[in-house]
């Protein structure tokens, strides 16, 4: 499926807007400006299905519609299931609704301990920044407050949630997310970073962006120097499949790399996007042509709407099980699953332990042979001396 992922095979370039200045195009001010945001819009650059017709309708009232230009040049027009087009284009299944799915799926608003601020995790906090993204990814777990289409009105209180933090000393952790934190102009992000750096209990200071993936622009230079100034500050990126993996994301990632950044990658699995093991192992290898660590593989939460790309959970075990062994094991994520209503992230793994008994673990491989190793078991102390004899005991030190 992907016969060569080396660099020069990888997608770079202006496409539908090469004739757009260079200036224009690199700056990420003009692909924030330039955004597709309608049906209209849209239809100026490709047919759409009945179904993705009847999906961008109903956008309006889930979540609003934005693909930046760069973005939709990864697009494959011509194919409605082209894995990029199912991610940021709506479908009219978002309109359905099942049982299962709700509106805070992974419940953060029963966790929330200040407007944008979630405390959920005995040392760590959600800090929620802002509600904007610069595209909006289908199945967003936020749906219910990211740009506002369904009025919910987020407004983020910064001082009340810094205040939050620096009174609660067990606060170690601080994820910046929301939206997107990296939305925020460099006066914002400048200022946020160097209030929870100067609180002296919170030592982790991390970010989670899709931006470098939808916008690599926004990295800049400048923004580098800004991570450098208050790091380390961890980055998680969300890249999906390996089509998101361009020489502009590449540099991209370059530049936070260099300026100290550490990167990992939390990908969600999607039906018909990442669910089989070629397209999974190339985004992997192409993740650390880049510097960046595969971290987390999410099962799709159960937000309203989503049911048309949810994979089977069945899947993510297969996937992990099938990379495991045949892959660095740098390469390989943690399949996870968010739990409901505030149960936090729960690891899903392969059965590799067949057994544990009294004196071994029997195990099997990633080829499916059996192991066995001993268990520890602490040997009774042994001495040459009686227990009344103790006491006599001389001990000499020739230290000087």
């Amino acid at each position: 499926m992907f016969p060569n992922d080396r660099l020069e095979f990888w997608f770079r370039g202006q496409g539908l807007w090469a004739h757009v200045p260079q200036d224009k195009w690199k700056n990420w001010r003009w692909q924030i400006q330039n955004r597709l945001t309608s049906l209209e819009q849209l239809q100026e650059f490709m047919s759409l299905t009945p179904d993705e017709l009847q999906g961008c309708t109903h956008a309006r009232s889930k979540l609003s519609l934005a693909i930046t230009p760069y973005f939709f040049n990864l697009i494959d027009r011509e194919n409605p299931d082209c894995p990029i087009r199912k991610q940021v284009i709506p479908r009219g299944d978002e309109a359905l609704t099942f049982p299962e799915e709700m509106l805070d799926p992974v419940g953060e608003e029963g966790a929330m301990v200040a407007p944008g601020l979630v405390h959920r995790y005995p040392d760590r906090v959600l800090f929620l920044v802002t509600d904007r993204c610069a595209s909006y990814c289908r199945y967003c777990t936020r749906s219910r407050l990211v740009s506002n289409a369904q009025d919910y009105n987020f407004q983020p209180q910064y001082q009340a949630a810094l205040e939050y933090i620096e009174n609660h000393t067990e606060v170690r952790d601080v994820l910046l997310s929301g939206g997107d934190p990296l939305m925020l102009n460099d006066v914002k992000i400048d200022y946020l970073l160097g209030r929870l750096r100067a609180i002296p209990h919170v030592e982790f200071i991390r970010i989670g962006s899709r931006i470098p993936v939808f916008m690599p622009q926004r990295i800049t230079p400048e923004l580098g120097d800004i991570f450098k100034k208050h790091g380390p500050i961890w980055l998680s990126i969300h890249v999906n499949h390996p089509h998101e993996c361009t020489q502009e994301l590449k540099e991209a990632c370059d530049i936070l790399a260099f300026s100290g950044v550490p990167i990992g990658n939390q990908s969600v699995l999607l039906d018909g996007v990442n669910d089989n093991v070629d397209t999974m192992k190339s985004l992997i290898h192409r993740l650390l042509i880049m510097r960046v660590r595969p971290y987390y593989l999410y099962q799709c939460d159960l937000i309203t709407g989503s049911r048309h790309l949810r994979a089977d959970v069945k899947k993510g075990i297969e996937l992990i099980q099938a990379l495991r062994g045949h892959t660095t094991g740098y390469a390989i994520p943690q399949f996870v699953i968010d739990a409901p209503d505030g149960g936090g992230k729960i690891p899903i793994n392969p059965e590799y332990v067949k057994s544990i008994t009294e004196e071994e673990i029997i195990m099997r491989n990633y080829e499916g042979f059996e192991y066995r190793y001993p268990r520890v078991k602490k040997a009774t102390p042994h001495t040459s001396f009686q227990t009344g004899n103790i006491a006599s005991v001389k001990t000499t030190c020739e230290c000087r």
